[in-house]
């Protein structure tokens, strides 16, 4: 593997970082990293390592937590691939098209990610593994088309004690829709936080909007009953086939959204002490 020639600012620049813990360390040293990267790709745009500086820059950004970059950075690397026959898969696939998914998702980029796995796939459309790279995007870039961040959910439905529920009468609350089942692990054990936090914040103008995929009808309302659980709950008995969530592409559970006062997604898939601070966020109107 060829080494990177960075500019010698590099290593003084890393000489440089003061920090009082180990992440403080970590973090000034990618942020310097970052610094003298993108310098030298600036002063070398046709570098024959860009490849290696661009997916260093990537990693660099991905330890301190700051995604917003990557999808662009990712598609640069991408643009210097091979494509077709001489396509090198595993890179393409697992580092670049992935990651580039998954941080456009975090940091709402989705349309970013969408475009790019329609140019994949019409890139390698002549590859021998065409019909599997299709099937493995689609599978990671599934998430792409959930709700998300800003979006609005439009949910109205009679729950299992025969009230009326419309999530668009209910936008002077902030309210949770949690997709759940009584046979998921993960959700029992999410649902004590659940509980506490509406217990805490209901007499606030918190509300939550239930679910259920499940098929049996009487395990629901059992655990319902059992979890004094006194939120709406929508039932139609067709577990992964409910229709709410095959309108919004839940494939897995649980799946939260918090929407704020004034109907729009302010966060998702928060646990514990997590959705206790997003809640307070979204009363407090920030």
């Amino acid at each position: 593997m060829k080494k990177i020639l960075l500019p010698l600012a590099l290593l003084s620049a890393l000489a440089s970082v003061q920090a009082q813990n180990a992440l403080e360390i970590v973090t000034g040293f990618e942020t310097q990293k970052i610094a003298a990267l993108q310098s030298y790709l600036a002063e070398n745009p046709e570098a024959p390592d860009k490849d290696q500086a661009l997916a260093m820059l990537v990693g660099a950004h991905m330890v301190i937590g700051k995604p917003e970059p990557l999808p662009d950075l990712l598609t640069q690397r991408y643009d210097a691939q091979p494509k077709g026959l001489d396509a090198n898969l595993q890179v393409i696939v697992q580092e670049i098209a992935r990651p580039l998914i998954e941080a456009s998702i975090v940091s709402n980029q989705r349309d970013k990610a969408k475009a790019f796995i329609t140019r994949v796939k019409t890139d390698l459309a002549d590859h021998p593994q065409s019909a599997q790279i299709g099937q493995f995007l689609d599978q990671v870039g599934g998430d792409l088309y959930l709700p998300g961040v800003g979006d609005e959910m439009k949910i109205a439905f009679t729950d299992l004690k025969g009230v009326e529920v419309d999530l668009e009468k209910m936008k002077d609350k902030v309210v949770l829709v949690d997709f759940w089942a009584t046979w998921c692990g993960p959700c029992v054990a999410e649902m004590p936080n659940v509980i506490a936090a509406y217990e805490k914040y209901k007499e606030k103008g918190f509300e939550i909007v239930g679910i259920s995929l499940d098929e049996d009808k009487g395990a629901v309302e059992k655990f319902i009953a059992d979890h004094k659980m006194t939120w709406p709950q929508y039932f139609d008995g067709k577990g992964w086939e409910n229709e709410l969530a095959q309108h919004f592409g839940i494939r897995s559970i649980p799946a939260t959204f918090l929407v704020g006062k004034g109907g729009k997604i302010v966060a998702s898939n928060l646990r514990g002490p997590a959705l206790e601070a997003g809640i307070e966020k979204a009363l407090a109107g920030e």
